[in-house]
């Protein structure tokens, strides 16, 4: 594939997407605690899993990316995915699919108490 062709298929795949069992669980979450936001940091452990919060509860800076703003069945307003830079260059050339697993996480997601846990599962772009 030429360069031309390499970036058109960035542009055109979505960057982050959801399941339908993660788009349903995010509806549940917005009903129960307003607009929603993620981050996924790279750090050891549930790090480097995508945390969901409040919108605008975690700060974001200029070591974070912004993927996407998601358009979620059942939310609103969209669900913005910010990630780490130092992650982003780890996984820049794959789109990720926020997906949800039984089995609670230990870190600070909103999720947690309902008994799972937000995961990403990625293909490489352009396979």
């Amino acid at each position: 594939m030429d360069e031309e062709s390499v970036r058109a298929v960035y542009e055109e795949v979505p960057r982050v997407e959801v399941t339908a069992a993660a788009a349903e669980l995010l509806g549940r979450l917005r009903a129960a605690h307003g607009p929603l936001m993620f981050h996924q940091s790279g750090g050891c452990c549930d790090g480097s899993a995508p945390m969901c919060y409040p919108d605008g509860e975690f700060r974001t800076g200029g070591s974070d990316v912004l993927l996407a703003e998601l358009d979620v069945p059942g939310v609103p307003e969209r669900v913005a995915f910010w990630m780490s830079r130092s992650q982003f260059d780890v996984w820049s050339h794959t789109r990720l699919i926020v997906d949800v697993v039984e089995g609670r996480g230990s870190g600070f997601s909103l999720e947690a108490p309902e008994g799972v846990r937000f995961l990403i599962r990625s293909r490489v772009i352009g396979a």
